[in-house]
């Protein structure tokens, strides 16, 4: 709506049989089975409204009540006499800014990927939107979708409107006492903080962005498994953006309307509508007219003006075949819904940098490559304004940056849209990642990616201690180590434990120092470790057999860190470690039977 507003809104008798007259006109003039055919549905529990206005998207706020002219919005090509020729009744009507059009089919689009059993059409989109703010009054947006100046509804302080306390403090409608619908699409501050989307990738949700209002008020509609091709479900949704039943049946109109064609003109072209739901109309008006019992204001005569100086004939074009009457007939000129959008002018997407086409990540890393595409006309011209979507697909928990495996991205001026980082997740393999152009089929490409396990190329003793025990005893201190990648901890990394022959000989060993198994049984290998999120690995006690002596424990991490760690196994009394007596014990020990095996 307006900022400005110049009376309160009025729910009396008189405005609800108004209303009811218009829509029996134009219910009267649509062709059967067209969704809003049935503008005046038997009472249900959803056409009463909700005690607390607050319960829907605007608060109640007003709204335009202008209805859709009884035609088609198609221009006659054969006008009335009498009626202007320039710019038709339903031409008018059926304009939509190109940017604001665009924020409504891209977010059914978006709608379509994310919420399929919605069937969300942009008619409805572009049906409240126009209700609301008259398109953005008339597309007076900048170049990324955001309004030129805040689109306000009046202040919610019970004054003839719901009462509605600040909830924003006044950061979305400038208002620290009460809250006021804002954006295109009208929503409260207090709806917007749960319901705002982030419509255009640029990073956040503002309400007074058209893409991002249009993408919230789709989520906002679709809302409990609603599928809005079933007619109760689709007036449930209406209802619930403002619950009324007027407002039910103007926005079905208008959806109705839509739905049969409608004009694209350039940004802030649009036309605006003139009544709103908070002024008291002595009769109903269609859109475009003045309506059957509105009196015509009397108008000035016009001033007489100079006869135009006749201009030379100008040459035959050779191009330009001849009319009946020798002269030259001029093509017409294209009409501004018949003009090719941004859209429309791309050809195919192209690789930004064909190296980067295939990237590795280790499994819980970030991507250092992005994925990006170029949009191009056929002749390789970049495509501004365009979006192209982003997918992830394949065996693979990778997601972009905030955990999404889509996203749509609008291209810069250079054509290129680049997508989030791409974070890898902890299952390993390859994947890919697709490109299309939103709202047209062309040509795309396709990135390559793949995830590694996570690995350590260093690791370290975590402490000085020295490992030692007696023979059939158990080490006292635990081996712990810390992996690092590149100087940094290596979290959640995979590692093996192996009480090896000798440092030349890897194989395992058959006697010495051993883990606990099953039963109590001896084992000698530890596979399926992992560091902690510290990037530390705390191994299992070991125990000891009867064979003194040095023995070594060799540790390796996917990535190819290796430590070995010395373990000596030797008798209290001082007898050395490779089992020959001390030189104060006389004493010549018996062999053991495994140590000759």
């Amino acid at each position: 709506m307006a900022a400005h507003f110049g009376s309160r809104l009025r729910k009396g008798a008189a405005s609800t049989a108004v209303a009811a007259v218009a829509v029996a006109a134009l219910s009267a003039s649509q062709a059967p089975g067209a969704v809003g055919a049935n503008v005046n549905p038997p009472a249900t529990a959803l056409d009463t409204p909700a005690p607390d206005a607050a319960s829907d998207a605007t608060g109640s706020s007003p709204y335009y009540t202008d209805l859709p002219p009884l035609h088609s919005p198609a221009p006659s090509s054969s006008p009335v006499i009498g009626t202007p020729v320039s710019r038709g009744e339903g031409e008018a009507a059926g304009e939509i800014p190109a940017t604001v059009l665009d924020a409504y089919k891209r977010a059914e689009s978006e709608l379509r990927d994310s919420k399929p059993g919605c069937n969300l059409p942009w008619q409805l989109l572009a049906a409240i939107g126009k209700v609301e703010s008259g398109q953005a009054r008339g597309g007076r947006v900048d170049a990324d979708g955001t309004t030129i100046g805040r689109i306000l509804g009046p202040q919610l302080d019970g004054n003839g409107f719901a009462l509605i306390k600040d909830t924003d403090h006044g950061a979305y409608d400038g208002n620290a006492s009460y809250d006021q619908a804002i954006g295109p699409m009208q929503f409260i501050p207090s709806t917007w903080a749960w319901a705002g989307r982030d419509g255009n990738s640029d990073g956040k949700a503002d309400p007074n962005n058209v893409y991002d209002a249009a993408l919230a008020a789709g989520h906002y509609l679709c809302r409990g498994d609603r599928d809005l091709s079933r007619d109760a479900d689709l007036r449930s949704a209406i209802l619930s953006y403002n619950n009324s039943t007027d407002y039910l049946n103007l926005v079905l109109n208008w959806v109705s309307y839509y739905r049969k064609g409608v004009h694209t003109v350039p940004d802030g072209t649009g036309g605006l509508p003139t009544h709103r739901s908070d002024e008291t109309p002595a009769h109903p008006t269609h859109s475009g007219t003045t309506g059957p019992y509105a009196p015509a204001k009397p108008t000035k005569p016009a001033k007489p003006t100079k006869p135009a100086k006749p201009t030379p004939p100008s040459k035959p074009d050779p191009g330009i075949p001849a009319g009946g009457d020798g002269s030259h007939t001029p093509k017409p000129p294209t009409p501004p819904w018949d003009r090719p959008t941004a859209t429309d002018s791309v050809d195919h997407l192209a690789y930004t940098d064909p190296a980067a086409a295939e990237s590795t990540a280790m499994a819980g890393h970030t991507f250092t490559g992005r994925v990006a595409a170029r949009a191009e006309t056929k002749d390789g011209k970049a495509v501004p304004k365009v979006r192209i979507r982003f997918t992830i697909t394949g065996d693979t928990d990778a997601t972009f940056a905030g955990g999404e495996t889509v996203a749509a991205v609008t291209t810069d001026a250079k054509g290129v849209a680049t997508a989030p980082a791409l974070q890898a997740g902890e299952k390993t393999g390859a994947f890919k990642i697709t490109t299309a152009l939103v709202g047209r089929q062309v040509k795309g490409v396709d990135y390559k990616a793949s995830v590694t396990p996570r690995a350590a190329d260093a690791l370290a003793p975590a402490d000085d201690k020295a490992h030692t025990c007696v023979p059939g005893g158990e080490f006292t201190d635990a081996v712990q180590v810390k992996a690092t990648y590149k100087g940094a901890v290596a979290d959640r990394v995979e590692a093996t434990a192996t009480l090896i022959k000798a440092d030349d000989d890897p194989a395992e060993n058959d006697k010495g120092p051993y883990f606990k198994g099953a039963d109590d049984k001896p084992v000698r290998t530890l596979t399926g470790l992992k560091t902690d999120d510290k990037g530390l690995l705390t191994l299992p006690k070991l125990y000891a057999d009867d064979i003194s002596g040095t023995y070594l424990l060799r540790i390796t991490t996917t990535g190819g860190a290796t430590l070995t760690v010395k373990l000596t196994v030797a008798p209290a009394d001082g007898t050395p470690a490779d089992g020959t007596p001390a030189a104060d014990d006389p004493a010549e020990p018996s062999p053991s039977p495994s140590a000759t095996s």
